[in-house]
């Protein structure tokens, strides 16, 4: 089960300390989109994911976002901030985890990995050998099975 496990778990995005992680050798990070830095089909940051995100550009972090959401509004967010972006990535399989290592050309101990959900993103993750953070859904509306899927991570937590 530890592969179910989050090295970290924030109550929010902004709690997590970009410096400290930079100063320890993390170079990259994997970022999750819905409900990680932006509800479930809605196209615009908050103020605290824009922030976070304007930190970690300005600290020189290669970021990929990887999700399994569509193309198009993972498109807009990713030319919005200049970061590379993977979409419809099927998480938590490797090869999709592997893939954004790959595009920022980091190993998996230089890269942290961000994301809402435990079955996806941590898992994924995990798998690769990353560190991996586990925040709040920013929303409770979300996509039929990511609602199932939460009911299984209440028994994981």
């Amino acid at each position: 089960m530890s592969i179910l496990k989050p090295d970290l778990i924030v109550t929010s995005i902004s709690s997590i300390n970009l410096k400290a992680y930079w100063e320890s050798g993390k170079r990259g990070i994997i970022l999750d989109l819905d409900n990680t830095i932006i509800p479930w089909h809605i196209a615009e940051l908050n103020n605290e994911a824009h922030l976070f995100l304007k930190e970690a550009v300005a600290l020189k972090y290669k970021i990929c976002l990887l999700t399994n959401a569509g193309y198009k509004r993972t498109e807009t967010i990713a030319e919005k901030y200049a970061i590379s972006y993977i979409a419809a990535a099927l998480k938590p399989r490797k090869g999709a985890f592997l893939k954004a290592l790959k595009k920022m050309n980091l190993q998996k101990e230089e890269v942290l990995v961000i994301g809402d959900q435990i079955f996806t993103d941590i898992l994924g993750g995990n798998r690769v050998g990353c560190y991996t953070i586990l925040v709040p859904p920013l929303s409770s509306r979300e996509f039929i099975g990511t609602k199932f899927l939460r009911l299984l991570e209440s028994f994981v937590k």
